[in-house]
């Protein structure tokens, strides 16, 4: 049912006052005021809070309730969220309104001459003062506007009746201040719209671009996930290996990555990188191609950090360098069951390998130059006083930690080659690793280092397995899978019980006994392939009374100690190889590798992977960007210092100069005005109170 003219015509009366009201209060200093606190106060969070870090460290550091209830508020992405770009286009439209509103009666007050002033109103003004001359008014009013000219004021006479008006102003241009400031900040905040990711998710909302969040090869993403050549911008990075080339960017996002397509191929020659001692990079380079896909123009070029390769509206920086794919040539070393036979394996940097029908082995990083700190105290110090299980604890605890180890105490050191990988089972879990290829010196004895993590946000703790008088993992091995087999550690308890029974009448009897607890100690060493090592001789001691226990775990260690020396001479001798020599020596290597055993249980993977040999491919990340916005931010910029040294540096003033004729002469007033009075325009009125009435 259509309504009424007389009820439309009420409607449009009270409709328009409102969007008066409305565009009134967006246009307002208050509103923008507001809209930039609320600004400055996102871009404080965005500083506070580390921006596009991986979800597990967000949820690690603020749990998962949080960690909802900030995604939901784009706190990981501030600077993209889409309440962040609502403000700043709040403000752009706020600013716009502003300029718009004020800058007409800005520029008529600019050129008005407010001729229309009245001698008494001259009276009324602050700094004012009068004179009489022996001239006729008209040749007052042509030395007075003389003099107004020569200090630099624009001056108009108007004749009025009874009189003559002289109106004079300097400095009207600084209105232009305020049209040039709030000019930047709209311009500003377009160009830095233009460089957000506002243009992709703008395609995200209304062309149907999905961010791809599968594995693969670049090039078979479907077009859904990739972007154009023609994108106006974007910023993403591409790794290029030696000898290889890269006509794509990624891009990364939220819930996975876009593809963007580049008009131009990148093609790496050589990477360079240099280091300081402390294992920091001092300087990397890469000398590269750059083609032009559609002219097939070929730019060389060096491309190091802070100097870029500007080319056809593309900025190419040297963001870092990474692995390109190195081989990889290892040896796997069994970490359960009994065996303790090896096999080969190899590998590619960036690649998987299947290992076996349970695990596959994910390649994900090589270094081949490593600085660690190895200064420290000695990891295996245990505070007297302390119960056993203290005691075990504390030792485990010193035992499993970072390579870097006390960083109070620095010693650094070049511990060769690093590989990186990570172990992923059939149900998709994984655990990342870290092994050295050389052994290093750690107080005193030679190791190998052996990390793990089970996730990112954490620091790799590391097994320490002693190196053997061949400068191998081997022998630990054998004692390793020897500790394993219930035959072995018969034959070691058997051999225990030989050699530590005294000579007496019931000899038979004490070396039964001592056979039966060598073979139960190392029994409850090896564990049930769960809990071993020092934790499941803690849980057994912990049956023992109180009073009791430390007797208990001294007798316990002894025969431990003992029947894994003989385990180990089992383990030589059942590989061919001669006992070991009973030598201090020797006697630590035993002890380092009982810490080790004990330590296997948390390694947390069936195998142990060395590497022994390498080829070496380096490979250099590149950020590319598409910044139309930069020139636009550079215009604003220089819009802005313009605005801010006309408002601080050019001061407006007005004068008025109202001649009357009389018998003797013509009689003159004399008054000014300026926004803000400073001590610069006390002195300039002081000079020209001195100088109007001087005679010709």
């Amino acid at each position: 049912m259509s309504s009424s003219p007389s009820t439309s015509g009420i409607a449009l009366k009270t409709r328009r006052p409102l969007i008066g009201e409305l565009i009134e209060l967006i246009s307002s200093m208050r509103f923008a005021i507001a809209m930039l606190a609320m600004i400055a106060i996102a871009a404080v969070v965005g500083t506070v809070m580390k921006q596009n870090e991986a979800t597990n460290n967000y949820i690690n550091q603020f749990g998962p309730f949080w960690f909802e209830v900030f995604a939901k508020l784009g706190l990981y992405a501030v600077y993209s969220a889409w309440w962040f770009l609502l403000l700043m286009g709040m403000l752009v439209i706020s600013t716009s309104l502003c300029i718009v509103r004020n800058t007409p009666k800005m520029l008529r007050d600019m050129r008005s001459w407010r001729e229309n002033v009245r001698a008494t109103s001259l009276l009324n003004f602050h700094h004012k003062m009068q004179w009489r001359a022996p001239l006729s008014s008209a040749a007052l009013a042509q030395q007075s506007a003389a003099r107004l000219v020569d200090a630099g004021y624009a001056v108009k006479v108007v004749q009025r009746d009874g009189g003559t008006l002289l109106a004079a102003k300097r400095g009207a241009g600084n209105k232009f201040g305020y049209i040039f400031a709030h000019t930047a900040i709209v311009v500003i905040c377009i160009g830095g719209l233009l460089d957000s990711d506002m243009p992709i998710r703008l395609q995200e909302w209304f062309a149907g671009k999905v961010p791809f969040n599968g594995t693969g090869l670049i090039a078979n993403v479907p077009a859904a996930s990739r972007l154009s050549v023609a994108n106006p911008s974007f910023r993403g990075n591409t790794l290029v290996p030696e000898g290889a080339t890269s006509d794509s960017a990624i891009i990364n996002r939220a819930d996975g990555v876009l593809i963007q397509d580049l008009p131009i191929t990148i093609s790496l020659k050589k990477f360079t990188v240099d280091f300081y001692t402390t294992g920091m990079p001092k300087l990397f380079a890469s000398d590269v191609e750059v083609r032009d896909n559609v002219s097939g123009e070929v730019v060389k070029a060096v491309i190091e950090v802070n100097k870029p390769l500007i080319f056809k509206g593309l900025a190419i920086y040297q963001s870092s360098f990474d692995d390109g794919g190195s081989k990889l040539k290892l040896t796997g070393f069994p970490m359960a069951g009994s065996s303790s036979t090896s096999f080969a394996l190899n590998g590619e940097v960036g690649t998987a390998t299947p290992l076996g029908e349970q695990y596959t082995v994910e390649w994900t990083g090589f270094r081949a130059f490593n600085v660690e700190n190895m200064g420290n105290q000695d990891p295996r110090a245990v505070t007297k006083g302390q119960s056993l299980q203290q005691q075990l604890s504390a030792t485990l605890d010193k035992h499993t930690g970072s390579a870097a180890r006390n960083a109070n105490n620095k010693d650094l050191k070049n511990v060769g080659p690093s590989l990186s990988y990570k172990l992923r089972d059939k149900n998709g879990q994984a655990r990342e690793f870290q092994n050295y290829m050389q052994p290093v010196q750690i107080d005193g004895a030679t190791m190998y280092l052996a990390g793990m993590r089970t996730s990112p946000s954490e620091p790799f703790t590391f097994l320490r397995i002693p190196a053997d008088d061949e400068h191998s993992v081997r022998d630990w091995m054998r004692l390793r899978a020897a500790l394993n087999t219930p035959a072995a550690r018969s034959e070691a308890a058997q051999r225990y019980a030989r050699r530590a029974s005294p000579p007496s009448s019931n000899a038979q009897q004490i070396q039964q006994q001592l056979q039966a607890s060598a073979e139960k100690s190392l029994t409850i060493f090896a564990g049930d392939g769960k809990v071993g090592g020092f934790v499941a001789i803690s849980r057994f001691l912990e049956k023992i009374p109180e009073g009791e226990q430390e007797k208990a775990a001294d007798v316990f260690m002894k025969i431990l100690n003992g029947s894994l020396w003989e385990l180990w001479q089992v383990a030589r001798a059942r590989d061919g190889l001669a006992p070991a020599t009973p030598d201090q020596a020797h006697a630590r290597f035993l002890q380092l590798s009982t810490n080790a055993l004990s330590d296997g249980y948390f390694y947390g993977a069936p195998v142990y992977l060395q590497l022994d040999d390498f080829t070496q491919v380096q490979a250099s990340v590149f950020q590319i960007t598409r910044s139309p916005g930069k020139n636009v931010v550079y215009l604003g910029c220089l819009f802005l210092v313009i605005g801010v040294f006309s408002m601080f540096y050019i001061r407006e003033r007005r004068l008025w100069i109202w001649i009357t004729e009389h018998a003797d002469g013509a009689e003159a007033l004399m008054a000014m005005s300026t926004q803000r009075k400073t001590l610069d325009f006390e002195r300039e009125f002081e000079n020209l109170k001195e100088k109007l009435p001087q005679a010709a």
